[in-house]
């Protein structure tokens, strides 16, 4: 489960403001990669907050409320479909990333980030977490918060798009979505730099 380990390091080191980042909908073809930033104090208590991937969608939903509660500031950040394809899907991770950092009220004294690759001009020092949503509690949270806003995001377009299908299966690709997509042809939404057929 993850803990405040990472970050009472960080704190003991005089840094205040422990930024936990994450982004969810990488994997996806359609939709926009959407990451969070979350910024915990030392006495978060967060009962049940794992990575987001690891929970079910009424665990995460009723996560968030808390996470907002507890937290010290939340900022989230995006990347349309259009930025995907111009920047492949890895760099809009990371620049989604960037964006959700510069959304908090505060200025970071360090990230803490998801994963093994560092956010290109990040305003302040970093540590990169491999599998950092299992250990990190800030970047558990912050999985969670991005994980929830995007599935929001999807459930919303379904309303205006509906044979593709986004409630179900968020814009993952599932065979559900590739025999939409065969049918109708892509959306705006739809990475067009993704393979879309099977």
């Amino acid at each position: 489960m993850p803990d405040l380990s990472f970050e009472r390091r960080h704190w003991a080191a005089g840094c205040r403001v422990v930024v936990g980042l994450d982004e969810a909908g990488r994997g996806c073809l359609a939709g926009p990669v959407v990451a969070a930033a979350v910024v915990l104090p030392p006495d978060a208590d967060l009962p049940g907050l794992d990575d987001s991937k690891t929970l079910s969608p009424e665990q995460r939903e009723a996560l968030v409320p808390e996470i907002h509660r507890q937290a010290v500031a939340v900022g989230v950040g995006a990347c349309s479909p259009a930025e995907v394809d111009a920047l492949n899907v890895l760099w809009a991770a990371m620049e989604a990333m960037r964006r959700a950092a510069a959304e908090l009220p505060l200025v970071p004294d360090v990230f803490l980030v998801d994963g093994n690759r560092e956010v290109p001009g990040a305003p302040c020092p970093q540590e990169t977490v491999v599998k950092g949503d299992a250990r990190s509690l800030s970047i558990a949270a912050a999985s969670v918060i991005a994980k929830v806003t995007r599935d929001r995001q999807m459930v919303a377009l379904d309303a205006a798009f509906p044979v593709y299908g986004w409630a179900q299966h968020k814009g993952y690709p599932t065979a559900a979505h590739y025999a939409a997509l065969a049918t109708h042809g892509p959306s705006p939404h739809h990475r067009r730099s993704f393979r879309l057929t099977r």
